[in-house]
């Protein structure tokens, strides 16, 4: 087990349940991976958020089947993915009033069958919750063959927000 930074304004530090309802909350982020020739590679993703009930969560990701991100993470599972929950530009206070979450982890290819489509059934759920079990099994299909399910299992989470939203939280 990795040991991880510990935050060093921990005033500004979101606890393991905020940070939670922060990934529940929003729809896309952004993967980072080891990429070629040893350069970060960061993509926007859509994700779907499960947590497991044990204090431990997982991302779940769609993917074309080859391409950078795939062969980024063949070559170096490990990964972090950002979401960003707010961003208040205050002109003001030369500042913004933020709030994000960085996820680390483990990432792989879901191979087996029934745990793909059970990924991308959560998935299509997370973006058309009022779609009929019928349209969602269409969609499915129409792009079985190709779809690819990624899955990262969150080791550490991290959020931090700033001073002023800490602050405006103990008036």
């Amino acid at each position: 087990m990795t040991d991880f930074r510990p935050m060093r304004r921990k005033r500004q530090q979101l606890s393991a349940e905020a940070c939670a309802e922060i990934l529940q909350r929003n729809t896309a982020g952004t993967l980072a991976l080891l990429g070629d020739e040893g350069y970060p590679y960061a993509v926007p993703l859509s994700y779907v958020y499960v947590e497991d009930g044990d204090g431990t969560g997982r991302l779940i990701f769609h993917s074309a089947r080859s391409g950078h991100k795939i062969d980024a993470i063949l070559r170096e599972p490990k990964a972090s993915f950002c979401v960003i929950d707010q961003d208040a530009i205050v002109p003001e206070e030369y500042t913004t009033y933020f709030r994000s979450v960085i996820a680390f982890g483990h990432m792989r290819v879901i191979d087996d069958e029934t745990e793909k489509r059970t990924a991308i059934e959560l998935l299509a759920r997370r973006y058309a919750p009022e779609a009929t079990p019928e349209r969602e099994a269409e969609e499915i299909e129409k792009d079985w063959r190709i779809l690819t399910m990624l899955e990262m299992q969150i080791e550490h989470l991290s959020g931090k927000e700033a001073i002023e939203l800490v602050r405006a939280r103990q008036e």
